[in-house]
């Protein structure tokens, strides 16, 4: 197979730095595995975050999801440190990450996770009649 998952997230320049603008990413696929029992755990992710500097590469993001597969991890520490290497390798303005997982037991969960930049306020958000 010529693709392979990979941890490396790639990045490309924010075309539009000097705006506050957000991008919205949905990843219906996402799958790990339940640390307790090794059974396959599915979630509907979905990225929302306002770029400094940097934007993620969506091919090299799929391939990062796609590394999680195989590995074992509870929701909420899989969720966290999806976000954790989002921001280091993006360094945003705003970045949270919603994990909705399926229902496993009878029990569905959902983990949010947020980063706010130093000094960096949302813009008011206006209200048109």
């Amino acid at each position: 197979m010529a693709t392979q998952p990979s941890r490396e997230l790639e990045t490309f320049p924010n075309p539009r730095p000097e705006r506050d603008y957000t991008i919205r990413i949905r990843i219906p696929e996402f799958t790990c595995l339940c640390p307790k029992t090794g059974q396959p755990d599915f979630a509907t992710l979905l990225l929302e975050y306002i770029p400094e500097q940097a934007c993620v590469e969506l091919k090299s993001l799929k391939l990062y999801m796609w590394s999680f597969r195989d590995e074992g991890a509870f929701h909420e520490a899989v969720t966290n440190e999806i976000l954790g290497d989002l921001v280091s390798a993006t360094n945003p303005r705003f970045m949270r990450l919603t994990a909705e997982f399926y229902v496993r037991g009878g029990i569905d969960t959902t983990v949010i996770a947020e980063h706010r930049a130093d000094g960096w306020q949302p813009p008011v958000l206006v209200q048109l009649p």
